[in-house]
């Protein structure tokens, strides 16, 4: 009887000594089975999935802005502070180097706390479980009962242990280090050890101080409970707790750890966001352009969108780059999760030289000056010459084209619910250029707030490479996201008539040749069509030359050229120099009511500063893949369009609106003495403002305006192009020629062509004239 009791006995305590060793195999045989769960491939742990922020690079290496889900540039073990992998080891797992991903001292505690008390660590997790799991553990945010919790914490933690012991043998130790760094989110869009140390501390990850380090790894336990930007005090305490970690381990003298202690913390944030930094209008063209699609024509409401699309596709290798692209396994390249480098036109300089002109212009000038001359008009900020009515309905088509509208129409609300939402005042901050403005205001009311904004764009470009030196879409991406460069069209008024004169120097006429100032009649289909002068009045019914012509823009003398050549010459020689929009073939062509880019504009006016030779704007020069090999190069399409003769003639007729016409201001206000062509665009009602500047070696465009044609000024002495839009290009120039690495900029010149005998002194050649005429009347 005792013996069967004792036999009993035996009996269950092994079965009680063996069910946790039985049930843990039987755990990690289903786990590795993949019974309970997915389970990392042998592939996906030699290639874990890591998203790679794309970066994009200025041509002078500058670092313009990242393209990303996940704000990640991929950094070495050599690359990283000493200091942090010491931190690091010294916190996170002082037995490191020698365990095989598994822990054994912190391990029964780990299993404790998880099984006993539900948590789903309880501490003791090596750095290669820590790295396990951010890269292939999923974190179960479940609600269930505290038991079923438990058990789900125990399949995810074995799940872990599994993965950290074969990623140790799939790797080195400075290898898993590197990785885990290089994937914690240290929130603040600050995701891995080099976002985090720019954005932090603006520096990078070989040279964060101890203190800094110190400050990284202490956020490893919890980066929104010990961040420093959240919480200082909790920030100090667990940057210093680490500091005592690597006095303890001996990575540090006692007396240097006393020291570091005593150091306040000192960040340098750096905000990192689609929002911020240069070239943002330029960083979002880039990103919308290399993920389209081969375009479809169900995807557009007009054949015509759908051809300029499609000639985009078969014409430009940028546009649908990651869908005409595979990467060595098949796959299309991912914009935001392969490391890309873009290797971009742009240079830094110019950007931020151009992007402040831009704002300089706005804030200090145009915008306080709208402001005072339109407080009085009947519906600001429209103008006197639009009823009620008209200003009533062009707000409601701004509320039907906004986000909100769309997204609440989605949604199925109703017209009465959406229009109550509208006119419900809400906390918002707004745009000004004093700062952000922290306001309480309906929607509605916002949207009548940005119709004031004077609007503006800037885009210069190398004419001899077609490369894009400078891209501004906007006066601030984060408020007004419409890039006026590449997307909006508007009318280039006066802009389009050196098109025109072009002809008449194909067509063998000089700058100098002389023309009657007199009004043109066109007949149009019934009607008798008179364009109005739009020059000075002390020269009507005098003879003037071409230069002077341009140079005024006197509409009587384009209408002299009209008649001698036809709209269709002007459309086709413009698409020929790069202008894709559709422009129409009529006689009052040479007032620009076409609608047109500014990089269409910018690129054919770089054909008269090129010799002739059209050449495509250039934006990329290469791509790299995230190990630096080229994955593609970029070379521009260049076209001879005109003469060599034909465009330095072009070039003296220019350099004449600068020297003694409507570009004046150049010379006078803004003191410059570089050669230097252009061509002012004022546009009906003063709604639109351009200028178009040439120098030897850059080429720029801006146009300044409001989103809404029926908000202008009033008075064409503030709305006229000198005055709207030519600013910036002379603010532009002044701070590039200021700039010692720009300054011989300066001395360019226009080169001479070979055996060129024209003589282009206007007044010498008229003096010349008025002699052997004054000679022949004496003979007779």
């Amino acid at each position: 009887m005792k013996d069967n009791r004792f036999r009993k006995n035996i009996i269950w305590f092994w079965i009680i000594v063996s069910s946790p060793v039985i049930i843990l195999t039987v755990l990690f045989i289903l786990i590795s089975a993949q019974k309970m769960g997915p389970m990392p491939s042998f592939e996906e742990l030699e290639n874990p999935s890591i998203n790679l922020a794309a970066e994009v690079y200025s041509e002078d290496g500058v670092l313009l802005g990242k393209i990303n889900i996940q704000n990640r540039t991929w950094t070495d073990y050599e690359n990283i502070s000493p200091y942090v992998i010491d931190a690091l080891v010294a916190t996170e797992d002082i037995r490191f180097y020698r365990h095989s991903g598994i822990d054994p001292r912190g391990l029964m505690r780990v299993l404790v706390k998880t099984v006993l008390m539900g948590k789903e660590t309880g501490g003791g997790s090596t750095i290669s479980q820590q790295l396990a799991k951010n890269l292939f553990v999923p974190r179960d945010l479940s609600k269930d009962p505290s038991i079923v919790r438990s058990v789900k914490l125990v399949i995810s933690k074995f799940k872990e242990w599994i993965t950290a012991a074969k990623l140790e043998r799939s790797y080195t130790k400075e290898e898993i280090m590197t990785m885990y760094l290089n994937v914690f989110d240290f929130v603040h869009n600050a995701v891995g050890i080099q976002s985090a140390s720019h954005i932090y501390f603006n520096t990078t990850p070989d040279s964060l101080t101890i203190e800094q380090s110190a400050l990284l790894v202490g956020m490893l336990k919890n980066s929104v409970m010990y961040n420093p930007l959240r919480d200082e005090e909790k920030a100090l305490f667990r940057r210093n707790t680490v500091i005592n970690q690597m006095e303890r381990y001996g990575y540090i003298t006692r007396h240097v750890a006393d020291s570091v202690k005593k150091l306040p913390l000192t960040l340098d944030l750096q905000e990192e966001s689609h929002n911020s930094g240069l070239a943002q209008y330029f960083r979002e063209y880039l990103r919308v352009r290399m993920i389209k699609y081969m375009p479809e024509r169900k995807m557009f409401l007009s054949d015509e969108a759908y051809q300029e699309e499609l000639w985009q596709w078969n014409n430009d290798p940028l546009y649908g780059w990651c869908r005409k692209n595979k990467k060595p396994d098949g796959s299309n390249y991912n914009l935001y999760r392969d490391g890309l480098k873009i290797y971009t036109t742009v240079n830094s300089h110019m950007q931020k030289y151009a992007e402040e002109a831009v704002r300089e212009h706005l804030s200090a000038d145009l915008q306080p000056l709208f402001y005072r001359q339109v407080k009085g008009n009947r519906n600001p900020p429209y103008s006197n010459d639009i009823t009620k009515d008209q200003v009533a309905r062009l707000l409601e088509t701004s509320v039907k084209q906004s986000d909100r509208y769309r997204s609440l129409k989605r949604a199925g609300v109703s017209e009465d619910s959406i229009k109550l939402v509208f006119n419900t005042p809400v906390k918002m901050k707004l745009f000004s250029w004093k700062g952000e403005r922290d306001t309480v205001m309906s929607p509605f009311d916002s949207i009548r707030y940005y119709k004031y904004f004077v609007r503006s764009a800037f885009m210069a470009m190398d004419p001899h490479s077609g490369y894009v030196k400078a891209y501004v879409g906007g006066p601030e991406y984060k408020y007004f996201k419409y890039d006026a460069v590449t997307i909006q069209k508007k009318h280039i008024g006066s802009t389009i008539k050196p098109f025109l004169y072009t002809l008449a120097m194909q067509d063998g006429l000089s700058p100098c040749y002389e023309v009657e100032n007199v009004p043109r009649d066109f007949e149009v289909g019934d009607t008798i069509w008179r364009p109005r002068s739009s020059g000075p009045d002390e020269y009507k019914g005098k003879m003037v030359t071409l230069k002077w012509g341009l140079a005024q823009s006197e509409n009587w003398i384009s209408a002299w050229l009209m008649k001698q050549f036809a709209p269709s010459a002007v459309a086709d020689l413009m698409h020929r120099m790069g202008i894709r929009s559709f422009i129409d073939p009529v006689p009052a062509i040479f007032l620009g009511t076409s609608d047109i880019k500014l990089e269409e504009m910018v690129g054919a006016y770089c054909t008269f500063a090129n010799k002739g030779v059209y050449t495509r704007p250039v934006y990329v020069t290469r791509i790299e893949d995230r190990n630096g090999n080229v994955i593609s190069n970029f070379t521009p399409f260049i076209d001879e369009v005109i003469t060599e003769q034909d465009a330095y003639l072009m070039l003296n007729l220019l350099q004449g609106v600068v020297n003694e016409g409507t570009g004046l201001r150049l010379r006078g206000k803004y003191a410059l003495r570089n050669q230097m062509g252009g061509k002012t665009g004022t546009t009906q009602n003063n709604s639109n403002g351009w200028f178009m500047g040439v120098t030897p070696n850059l080429v720029g465009g801006v146009w300044t305006g409001w989103e809404d044609q029926a908000i202008h000024f009033e008075q064409m002495t503030f709305g006229q192009a000198s005055n709207m839009a030519l600013p910036v290009w002379g603010i532009f120039l002044n701070k590039l020629f200021a700039d010692p690495d720009y300054k011989s900029m300066a001395g360019d010149t226009f080169e001479v062509p070979a055996n060129f005998d024209m003589d282009l002194d206007c007044d010498k050649i008229k003096t010349k004239q008025n002699k052997r005429n004054s000679q022949r009347q004496r003979e007779f």
